[in-house]
């Protein structure tokens, strides 16, 4: 079925079409809306942004108000730069130990997931890696208690994803590292909820979730750690030499960088991120009550660490998979098969997802069960 014959169906059955992929992930309709009708001509140019050099003054005007509204909404201390990089968040894997390690140290890394799992590997090519704290027993289903961590004092940071994308766990509490600076990669859960900035050495984001389309990645780092690559690090993997250039050593991604400021902007208008919050609490209750409630479905995760932005969950009898693939996208529910990895099912509700979509989806849940359970 093409996506042309899916609209055409949805819209003869009454219903709109919802995308629960995990990324890249469904933008706002406003923003969407809003980059259609400044696609041609932005703002009276002539040329549509993805025409614009990025060292025009146009260009520079709308990459600042990215970064101010990004600083206005997360509340960024004046002692963190922030950084629009290319590469996508993995590339940053290898950047994080690149900048803040020398060859031979120590680093800690949380292992909860898949992706935690390569940025540990990943660092691994550069430094000596100390696993403080590992869920891989229990595939995966929940966060590991702190009384089991093993953190090293003398690490030169602490590392952890704070939401993995696969298996669906969050972290509910900010670790504590102490004196140790804390690394963490947010590409799924950014926008969502507040950050207190004074545990953190380093932030990283992915756009294509919760912050725009893929292309881009955000860095928020701590000036004090800006100066500390090795010398050998290439000079696009060097966070102060990107700092030095506000993002601009090489051409960036500069429609991307445009999409971005107009998801932060629509963030901003809705409320900010007290009220991302709030939805992404309520769309993840809504349906995680549906999923408990069934016994027809399952989700794995402890419930202390459940995602608010990707649910993962299996049916009773997998033979029934690609039918209840096949039959939601019928109804205007897209991307719902699991990561390949782990198989199942997946929800993904990130702060573009309206409440309405959620209720569809439990709506078909329900029916699909009724049919089939």
């Amino acid at each position: 079925m093409t996506y042309k014959s899916l609209h055409k169906l949805s819209a003869e059955q009454g219903g709109d079409v919802y995308n629960f992929g995990a990324g890249p992930a469904m933008l706002p309709a406003a923003v969407m809306q809003r980059a259609r009708d400044e696609f041609i001509d932005w703002r009276g140019t002539g040329v549509s942004v993805m025409e614009l050099g990025h060292r025009t003054k146009e260009f520079i005007a709308i990459a600042e108000q990215a970064e101010v509204d990004l600083r206005d909404l997360l509340k960024i201390p004046t002692n963190f730069t922030v950084l629009f990089m290319q590469g996508g968040a993995t590339s940053q894997f290898s950047m994080v130990p690149l900048n803040l390690t020398a060859a031979g140290d120590s680093v800690d890394y949380l292992h909860t997931g898949l992706w935690s799992g390569k940025a540990k590997d990943e660092a691994g090519r550069y430094c000596q890696v100390n696993v403080a704290a590992s869920s891989e027993d229990t595939g995966f289903t929940l966060i590991p208690a702190t009384d089991r961590w093993q953190l090293d004092p003398q690490a030169r940071y602490v590392y952890f994803t704070d939401n993995e994308t696969v298996h669906g766990v969050e972290f509910q509490l900010t670790p504590d590292t102490g004196d140790v600076p804390l690394v963490a990669d947010m590409t799924s859960n950014i926008l969502s909820r507040p950050i207190d900035f004074s545990r953190y050495g380093l932030i990283f984001a992915g756009a294509q979730k919760n912050l725009g389309p893929a292309g881009l990645t955000v860095v928020i780092v701590r000036e004090d750690l800006l100066d500390q690559a090795r010398v050998d690090t290439p000079c696009l993997y060097n966070y102060a030499f990107n700092a030095k250039s506000q993002s601009m050593a090489n051409t960036p991604p500069t429609y991307i960088w445009y999409m971005a400021g107009l998801v932060l902007q629509w963030v901003k208008a809705e409320g900010g991120i007290p009220v991302m919050e709030q939805r992404a609490r309520l769309r993840s209750a809504k349906l995680y009550r549906a999923i408990d409630a069934s016994g027809f479905y399952h989700n794995p995760v402890a419930p202390d660490a459940r995602s608010r932005m990707n649910i993962p969950f299996s049916l009773t009898d997998d033979s029934l998979n690609e039918t209840f693939l096949k039959e939601a996208m019928e109804h205007g529910l897209l991307a719902l098969a699991g990561h390949r990895s782990v198989g199942g099912m997946r929800a993904s509700l990130y702060n573009a997802m309206p409440e309405t979509g959620v209720d569809k989806l439990i709506e078909f849940l329900t029916s699909f069960e009724r049919r089939y359970g």
